[in-house]
């Protein structure tokens, strides 16, 4: 009999271990504020740039500019035949470019920066110059005004150009060179 008791109540003691695992609740609850700020500073940047950028292109009577679907504006300084070449994934590009501030401060001159050979979307170059030269045909010349998240954005370039600022530049095709693959 003492066997039978001890041999049960094992048995309900295993039975009463058995229950299923509970959810462990948070400490704290984390309440998003840091990316709802973060969202408001990011928006108010953008208008205050558009604006900046909007003042420009109303004060400047002597081109067209054209709205890209990138999000940046440009005017064509050399344009060639609407029917040419425009580069696609892996062509070589030989560009010129310089780079100036908003209110047109020189930051890296057509010389500083020296002609450069860019395999199109398989090497980093900041955004707004990757898509703009998506634009652009050999032979052609363009002036773009990127806002500061399709330049440098928030990080700058770590030398003279610094965090969220937009940027002006001067872009010429020289040469296309078609991906032979």
């Amino acid at each position: 009999m003492k066997f039978n008791f001890l041999y049960i109540l094992l048995i309900v003691v295993s039975f009463m271990g058995c229950k299923s695992p509970e959810a462990r609740k948070p400490i704290s609850v984390k309440t998003g504020s840091f990316i709802e700020n973060s969202a408001e500073r990011n928006i108010s940047l953008n208008k205050k740039e558009n604006e900046l950028i909007d003042q420009i292109i109303q004060n400047d009577s002597l081109n067209d500019y054209i709205s890209s679907n990138y999000g940046f504006y440009y005017y064509f300084n050399t344009k060639v035949d609407s029917t040419s070449y425009l580069p696609q994934f892996g062509d070589i590009i030989n560009f010129n470019y310089n780079i100036k501030s908003i209110n047109g401060e020189t930051i890296y001159s057509k010389d500083e920066i020296k002609t450069q050979n860019y395999a199109m979307d398989k090497e980093e170059i900041f955004t707004g110059l990757r898509e703009g030269l998506k634009l652009l045909s050999e032979g052609e010349t363009a002036t773009f005004i990127f806002p500061s998240q399709k330049a440098f954005g928030y990080y700058g370039d770590e030398n003279k150009i610094g965090t969220n600022i937009p940027l002006i530049c001067k872009v010429s095709v020289n040469k296309i060179t078609k991906n032979q693959q």
